[in-house]
């Protein structure tokens, strides 16, 4: 397949062999993120490496004595690989020569974040836990967006909701579909004019390009974001309003987003993280840079990218 063409300066560029790298363990969270990773390859033309991190249990029987023993178990593992690489398959016709299977004796997380640290993106799946088994358990998509250095998509089942303020986000990005019902739903990418979210912004651009979607750039302001002169005083909703969305404006500008890319911009009188979890109710997928704030500076200043990543309806791309 011909690589897409980078012209642009400020667009990323996909190595030739920089692989997708994805976590399966067999569950219906990892298969559907297996076939996310592979219809996204099928447009890319990139490989798919399915990464299985796993430990030795009792039901393995007794644990092998000798390299013929492991070896065994190896095998056993990659049929089973393959077995549910053939499920997340059908109905995409991803070619299946361009997938590697590879299973670590480690820990899914740490098997990831180690294979995945030169691939183009790490996909993984969102497991459904409720708010006090995520506190007990941890979050495994969580933690691998986290500590990951290169982006993060987390693939999960849409959910659809709306309100208030976040009904007028809803609207503004459901208007395509709703007069073109054909019209596909948008990559929506959330920025601020600070270098991740404008990393975010190229890298959404070039997965718009790439699945033909429209692109959709929501800015979620505060007051005390919009960065006024304190000279002039507090501006009104409205003067507050035309300078978000001027802002935004010139940050699209900056990017130099090719033609090509149906581009639309929004600004919203919302907190970030509210914004673009309702945004995610009608987007293909949401896409958001991280600050890097981790561990107790995360839950002490609260993180933008973990909050939508928690919250939100539709998969969700972590740009660091």
């Amino acid at each position: 397949m011909t690589e897409p063409s980078t012209e642009t300066g400020s667009f990323p560029v996909i190595k030739k062999n920089s692989d997708i790298v994805v976590g399966i363990d067999g569950s219906k969270g990892s298969c559907c993120a297996l076939a996310w990773a592979m219809q996204e390859a099928s447009l890319t033309g990139q490989y798919v490496n399915a990464v299985y991190g796993w430990t030795y249990s009792w039901d393995m029987g007794p644990e092998p004595e000798d390299e013929a023993g492991w070896d065994a178990i190896r095998e056993r593992i990659t049929k089973k690989l393959y077995s549910w690489a053939q499920i997340a398959n059908e109905g995409i016709n991803f070619d299946m020569s361009k997938l590697k299977l590879t299973s670590v004796r480690s820990s899914g997380s740490a098997a990831l974040l180690r294979i995945g640290q030169e691939s183009d993106q790490i996909v993984v799946g969102r497991r459904s836990l409720n708010p006090v088994a995520r506190w007990f358990f941890g979050s495994v998509s969580s933690s691998i967006a986290e500590h990951s250095h290169v982006p993060v998509t987390v693939v999960r089942v849409r959910n659809y909701q709306e309100n208030a303020v976040t009904e007028n986000i809803h609207h503004a990005l459901s208007d395509d579909l709703e007069s073109e019902p054909t019209a596909s739903r948008p990559i929506v990418v959330g920025i601020d004019g600070s270098e991740c979210s404008l990393r975010a912004l190229a890298f959404a651009a070039h997965a718009a390009r790439i699945e033909k979607r429209p692109l959709k750039v929501l800015y979620c302001w505060q007051i005390k974001t919009l960065d006024t002169d304190p000279a002039q005083g507090i501006p009104s909703e409205e003067e507050a309003q035309s300078i978000a969305e001027s802002k935004v404006a010139q940050w699209i500008e900056k990017a130099e987003i090719p033609s090509d890319v149906l581009v639309r911009a929004h600004a919203f009188h919302i907190l970030p993280g509210k914004g673009m979890v309702s945004a995610s109710e009608d987007a293909e997928r949401v896409v958001i840079g991280s600050r890097g704030l981790s561990g107790f500076d995360a839950r002490l200043l609260g993180s933008v990218s973990q909050y939508v990543l928690e919250n939100a309806k539709s998969t969700v791309t972590i740009v660091h």
